[in-house]
């Protein structure tokens, strides 16, 4: 789709020419100043009376009415140099996008040097424009007997710059790969729960093994019960439908040593269980394996990109069903590593699945650990709809985490874990913990549970119940799932340095 070339000349025929400008209070200068030469002035008139705007997520499209071989020039206002962020960029740069995909141009061009800042360099640029074009133009394909997929779609892009060709390609490159994951992570969370079940969950991670040369490995009931993984397992009692441990491996060094573990709920329905989750409240819970997409859309950037690092992807997998064998509240569990569980909720189970998950990273060797999960109505309560809920039992781990998210425009913000919520989660007659202490601080208590099975292992847990889905249009996608965490998570993996 997208073609490099050097510089710009004006006998181009384009549909369309993409040109960034920013606030400033100096005459046009550059190619800009050229082509408003070459229209006699109008892209300076049209500023002066204010149908242009460089205000930042502004966009104008201006025909050039044969005034030049280019059909349209479209106008991305940037705001001020000194303000343009990497997440800002691409919103802009998607935006721009959505409007000549929704005019049904098959083919643009864009100056990307008219993109470029002092904090980002022309390579950040070409990032951004492959990140956004495939991050805005995604679709889900629905059931409907027509068909929503638009039939003209952008087939070619021309990305116009003084820079070396090679270098701008490779960074269009990485920007579509992480495109790509996060789509990926959407479309797997917008499939309905009957057509993404925990086999199907594991066919596609098994596809991305084939793909990527990752090792794999598909545990199913039976050797889950041999190993004791008592906590999926009660989860899993309910259901029709067979649970399934998945785990993939990368490995980017000579030796599997140091590595990262993910590791992501993959609830494919919740229902409650016995503690049934109201109507309003059981619709979109096919979306209850957020998690589990994030890091299957990580994993395919990390097999496109192939950073020299170790990681381990472990997703614990079923949906949580209702029936006569299903497990009920007062009900006591034996995890993988040990620990018995009281369950006071049949639907905290989320952070039972992750439970053994983690352990079952540890047993692979993880050194590090980054659960993400779907896990409580409580972060929504606590921070909305735009931010992931954090927490950590270790701060250098989490800072790299923190960095990493800020670099991929995903907000975070971090929950406290203190003795009493340790306590609370320790507080049973019977078993060692139970899942569900409370309604209070309901968020945090779910992330100091999978801490204890995190134990001394460096961990960080993130809450996208809130993040990973929209209900509406934006400008680097559409409603449904976000794919969120995907390259919060691709860029830890590349710059992770040791904790140790």
């Amino acid at each position: 789709m997208f073609i490099v070339e050097n510089g710009f000349d004006f006998s181009r025929n384009d549909e369309a020419l993409i040109i960034g400008l920013f606030e400033k209070s100096k005459k046009l200068e550059g190619i800009i100043g050229e082509l408003d030469s070459q229209l006699n002035g109008q892209i300076s008139k049209l500023l002066e009376a204010g149908d242009l705007s460089a205000r930042k997520k502004t966009i104008t499209k201006i025909h050039t009415l044969g005034n030049l071989n280019i059909k349209r020039l479209i106008f991305i206002g940037l705001g001020k140099e000194t303000e343009l962020t990497f997440e800002g960029l691409c919103e802009s740069l998607g935006k721009a996008t959505k409007l000549i995909h929704s005019s049904k141009i098959e083919q643009f061009s864009v100056l990307l040097d008219t993109l470029v800042t002092e904090n980002l360099d022309s390579l950040d640029c070409a990032h951004a424009l492959g990140e956004a074009v495939t991050l805005s133009t995604y679709c889900f394909a629905d059931y409907k007997q027509k068909s929503n997929i638009p039939e003209h779609r952008i087939n070619k892009i021309a990305v116009l710059t003084n820079e070396v060709i090679k270098e701008v390609e490779a960074s269009i490159e990485v920007g579509v790969a992480f495109g790509k994951g996060t789509n990926t992570a959407r479309t797997l969370v917008n499939l309905p729960g009957n057509m993404l079940t925990a086999t199907d969950l594991a066919n596609h991670a098994l596809e991305l093994a084939k793909k990527y040369d990752f090792e794999a490995e598909i545990l199913d009931k039976e050797e889950m019960e041999k190993l004791g993984m008592g906590a999926l397992l009660a989860v899993n009692k309910g259901s029709a439908e067979p649970p399934k441990m998945i785990v993939l491996k990368y490995q980017g060094k000579d030796s599997w040593e140091d590595v990262i573990g993910l590791v992501g709920k993959g609830i494919t329905f919740d229902t409650g269980g016995y503690s049934i989750k109201p109507k309003d409240g059981i619709v979109g819970m096919k979306a209850d394996m957020g998690g589990a997409a994030s890091v299957l859309g990580a994993m395919e950037v990390i097999g496109e990109l192939k950073p020299e690092q170790n990681v381990v992807a472990v997703i614990p997998s079923t949906d949580n069903m209702i029936s006569g064998d299903a497990f009920k509240p007062d009900d006591v569990i034996t995890s993988l590593n040990g620990k018995t569980i009281e369950i006071l909720n049949t639907d905290a189970e989320g952070r039972l699945a992750l439970a053994d998950g983690v352990t079952y990273a540890k047993h692979h060797g993880a050194k590090v650990l980054v659960d993400v999960a779907t896990l409580t109505g409580g972060v929504i309560v606590a921070l909305g709809n735009d931010i992931t809920g954090a927490m950590t039992n270790n701060e250098e781990l989490f800072e790299q985490i923190l960095e990493a998210s800020n670099e991929a425009g995903e907000m975070i913000w971090r929950l406290p874990i203190t003795e009493k919520h340790k306590e609370r989660v320790r507080k049973s007659r019977v078993a060692d913990l139970n899942n569900s202490p409370g309604r209070d601080g309901h968020a945090i208590f779910a992330g100091t549970f999978i801490g204890e099975f995190a134990e001394d292992t460096p961990w960080v847990h993130l809450d996208i119940a809130g993040t990973a889905t929209t209900t509406s249009d934006y400008d680097l996608g559409t409603p449904g799932g976000t794919g969120v965490m995907v390259r919060t998570l691709a860029t830890f993996v590349e710059c992770y340095t040791s904790t140790k």
